[in-house]
């Protein structure tokens, strides 16, 4: 199985470094069509950055087929955090007002996060760590209390291959369960209307992986932690075998607490070394695999179904196309370049309004 997902948070770039150009898809795009947000019977979301917001065909994009918005990255502590602990909300004021103005629900993206925080939190004793750790939870948080439906508190917290919890700052100095289980804490003082996320990635592409995520959902719920939905990224792998999907997402479901589908693309890249399907053999692929996702999805309850968020509005607004090996050629969203809907639009319009 192609293991790329494995290594996507490297990849990001300055809210500013984004992509401007893009080729057709191997399948000729679709034409006009119906606003997602119209057609489905739950939130439909889509992450941007504030350096989009002027630009007139991703604004089009977003606000004519989406009702949910979470930042890609200015509600992270890389963007909000300073050197000295101060925090800064510019950024994030924002995409916060962004949301408001547009009428667009806002999703919070992320409190804690492994990759991030390690420099500002060095050589500090474990009570003053301790202390800015609870600090800096709370003030984001309430900042945007009752802006917020929800938040990603602590993301990709299983390993990567899924044996286990990460190890990291957050875990060494408070604890691999502890740290966890007090940022959901703090975030439920500053907040109690919140739905409080835990977020991963690769829960459905590896097995083992989303089998450890879900063991973690609860452990967490039986110490009486108040998280309150579950986060699936979605990055999916095209090539994973039929009814993956599913399986994970019907068992996410039994827990009876709010699904997020938070960050779905799905590259048509391939990291075998030679690769002989057709073009249009690996789109069949990605369709089938968006499809069951979206499927899998809608089949919850509907008061379990939070939203279904892709992880941009166009081709060329992904993180995928900011990596050092794409060519411009791949399609992993909704839309193209031109904000024309892609076969994955249909893919998704179809499920969704079925529900």
């Amino acid at each position: 199985m192609p293991d790329f997902r494995l290594t996507r948070r490297h990849l990001l770039a300055s809210p500013l470094a984004l992509a401007a150009c893009g080729s057709a898809p191997s399948t000729p795009p679709l034409g006009p069509v119906s606003p997602l947000k119209d057609l489905a019977p739950c939130p439909v979301g889509v992450c941007g950055m504030s350096g989009q917001f002027d630009d007139a065909g991703w604004r089009d994009v977003v606000l004519t087929h989406f009702s949910q918005f979470t930042p890609e990255w200015e509600m992270k502590m890389e963007a909000i955090l300073r050197p000295d602990r101060s925090l800064d909300f510019t950024l994030a004021d924002r995409c916060a007002d962004f949301a408001t103005d547009n009428g667009l629900r806002l999703h919070g993206h992320a409190l804690i996060w492994y990759s991030q925080g390690a420099e500002a939190f060095a050589g500090l004793d474990r009570k003053t760590f301790a202390a800015d750790y609870d600090r800096y939870i709370r003030e984001v948080v309430t900042r945007y209390r009752g802006r917020t439906v929800g938040w990603d508190v602590v993301n990709e917290a299983v390993a990567e291959d899924g044996d286990g919890l990460r190890t990291h700052h957050w875990s060494e100095g408070l604890g691999d369960i502890d740290h966890i289980r007090r940022a959901f804490d703090v975030a439920h003082e500053a907040d109690p209307e919140s739905i409080l996320f835990l977020n991963d990635y690769n829960l459905e592409n590896l097995p083992r992986k989303g089998a450890t995520f879900l063991k973690l959902v609860e452990r967490l719920l039986k110490a009486g932690t108040p998280l309150g939905g579950i986060g699936s990224q979605s990055h999916l792998d095209i090539d994973i075998p039929d009814g993956q999907i599913t399986a994970f997402l019907r068992e996410a479901g039994a827990f009876g607490l709010p699904v997020h589908v938070s960050e779905l693309d799905a590259s048509l890249r391939s990291d075998s070394r030679i690769d002989l399907r057709s073009a249009g053999e690996r789109q069949a692929r990605q369709t089938a695999r968006v499809t069951e996702l979206a499927q899998a999805f809608m089949a919850l309850p509907p008061e379990q179904r939070y939203a279904f968020t892709v992880w941009g509005a166009r081709d060329t607004d992904s993180w995928l196309r900011r990596d050092e090996r794409d060519d411009g050629r791949d399609s992993p969203l909704l839309f193209d370049a031109s904000g024309t809907a892609t076969p994955l639009y249909d893919a998704v319009a179809g499920a969704l309004a079925s529900g």
